[in-house]
């Protein structure tokens, strides 16, 4: 499944200064056009039409990318590259989608992975030997990694990213150089044409406002901030493998702002494989993500077998549709915050609810060890899972009743009782709702527009992408949030006496 790392490029600027939305310092040479190869001299059968690249085995016809064509296209050079350092015949094409609405129409089309031929559950879409898979064993060299990870001050995602950065330095000298400049060309975007939100401007971001999103974002940056501080600490580690570049040390060669836009390119498109080494687990595969999509709802995995990474597809495919794999039991947030796209029916989405006792209340240490036994935190994150919101309220309920508890006599029967905290009385029950229903109230007026807003700008179809997924994730989490307070009414419209006026509490735990 695609990684979730910690802190973990799509922009990214020359050594002369001007910017560049690119993997890495672009100051190379353009790649001259690859020519055209005899199909007898080709263990692949390549046809190439209006940027249609087949990758599919002799015999193999594709409808949306006829074998006659001579033209040779724009992703030739990535798919002559594949050929030529072993990929084995497979049953994809690299194909292309227009970029909807951004830099004025003069975004190349995007590649994506797509089926070349028809397939059937459980074929081997491709695969991809080791040797063309980018890993910290490729970088560092087993010997130096145990080291350099227990230092938890670099991710996996810093050390490719920086190797990248370094490759592309040696221009067409690299082996990676083919692969690099496709790395470019996706900027880090899928499926979406989205970047993740670590690039966008300011005011790009205020599309969040009123989402968590917006404060993850910021946490997120300073940890990339972090990791680039160490930067210079793993070129002096892994001296052995860095001597061969006759460049300056990180920090010196690379502003942060360019190891950002590098980093967040490798964190689009990193593989977690499973059962490998520490060395090989995590992953930047050709013909993996960003070119395929990704799905929440989906089986299958780029997988690890034997020396190389291979693809089996988990539902039938006809020819030209984009092959999908999943990526991980992740919300909504984080599938935007890593690769720039939101699943509208992802069944892992969630927002975060968090309660906190009072450090005040003079039975604070009687109630955290109450929240304790029963497996909660002071300090406790509810998470509230999409199509569960009522689940989720049930469960915060016994812990906001520990804050309505002033009688000392009742904070000892709730301590010599086992189980969650009952409701105590009919006010402190209604007191307990009540303070619930006013929080998501305020959680969702802190959002710029309402849900049914959402649903009409969304419904127009006239949003520029980056708004558009935006506007999506919000709407997410305000469904959620109003499935809560639905919820939350249901149970107060349950209680037996409307007319008993809630408890007042002086140390009533706090939500945000």
């Amino acid at each position: 499944m695609a990684s979730s790392a910690s802190v973990s490029p799509a922009a990214a600027a020359s050594v002369s200064g001007t910017h560049h939305r690119g993997l890495l310092p672009c100051f190379l040479r353009r790649l001259p056009r690859t020519r055209s190869r005899p199909r007898s001299c080709s263990r692949l059968h390549l046809a190439a039409c209006h940027a249609d690249t087949l990758l599919c085995p002799p015999g193999a016809q594709s409808p949306l990318a006829p074998a006659a064509c001579p033209s040779a296209s724009s992703a030739g050079g990535f798919s002559d590259w594949l050929l030529t350092h072993g990929l084995p015949p497979g049953k994809v094409s690299i194909l292309e989608r227009p970029v909807p609405c951004s830099r004025g129409g003069k975004d190349r089309p995007l590649h994506y992975v797509a089926a070349g031929q028809d397939l059937e559950a459980g074929d081997v879409a491709f695969e991809v030997p080791m040797s063309l898979v980018v890993t910290l064993e490729r970088v560092l060299g087993d010997e130096s990694i145990a080291e350099l990870l227990t230092t938890n001050k670099l991710s996996e995602l810093a050390c490719l990213a920086l190797y990248l950065m370094y490759e592309k330095k040696q221009g067409k000298d690299s082996l990676w150089y083919p692969y690099i400049k496709e790395l470019d060309r996706q900027r880090g975007r899928g499926q979406l044409a989205v970047e993740s939100p670590l690039l966008w401007t300011e005011s790009e971001l205020d599309y969040l406002n009123g989402s968590p999103m917006r404060d993850e974002v910021v946490v997120r940056d300073e940890g990339i901030r972090r990791e680039y501080n160490e930067l210079d600490t793993l070129w002096f580690m892994a001296g052995s493998l860095f001597k061969q570049y006759p460049f300056d040390v990180p920090t010196e060669a690379f502003p942060f702002e360019i190891f950002k836009q590098a980093f967040v390119a490798v964190q689009s498109c990193v593989v977690h494989l499973q059962k490998v080494s520490l060395a090989r687990r995590f992953a930047l595969v050709p013909l993996g993500p960003p070119l395929l999509t990704y799905k929440s709802n989906c089986k299958a995995m780029l997988t690890a077998v034997d020396d190389s990474v291979r693809l089996v597809v988990d539902r039938p495919y006809k020819a030209g549709e984009p092959i999908i794999v999943w990526c991980g039991p992740q919300p909504n947030s984080r599938l935007l915050l890593n690769y720039g796209f939101v699943d509208e029916d992802n069944p892992y989405d969630r927002i975060a609810i968090e309660a906190s006792l009072n450090t005040e209340d003079p039975q604070y240490q009687e109630k955290r060890m109450v929240a304790q036994r029963n497996g909660k935190l002071a300090i406790q994150k509810f998470q509230v899972c999409v199509g569960k919101e009522k689940e989720t309220v049930s469960e915060m309920l016994p812990y906001l009743r520990l804050g309505y508890i002033s009688d000392p006599d009742e904070m000892q029967c709730i301590l010599s009782s086992e189980g969650d905290t009952c409701p105590v009385s009919p006010c402190s029950e209604r007191a307990v709702l009540d303070q619930l229903v006013v929080y998501l109230k305020s959680r969702l007026a802190g959002y710029p527009t309402t849900l049914d807003e959402d649903e009409a700008m969304l419904a127009d179809g006239n949003l520029e992408p980056k708004k558009e997924v935006a506007t999506r994730l919000v709407r997410l989490e305000k469904r959620m949030l109003h499935g809560c307070l639905q919820a939350a009414n249901e149970f107060i419209s349950g209680l037996p006496d409307h007319t008993v006026s809630p408890c007042p509490a002086l140390y009533a735990p706090e939500l945000k």
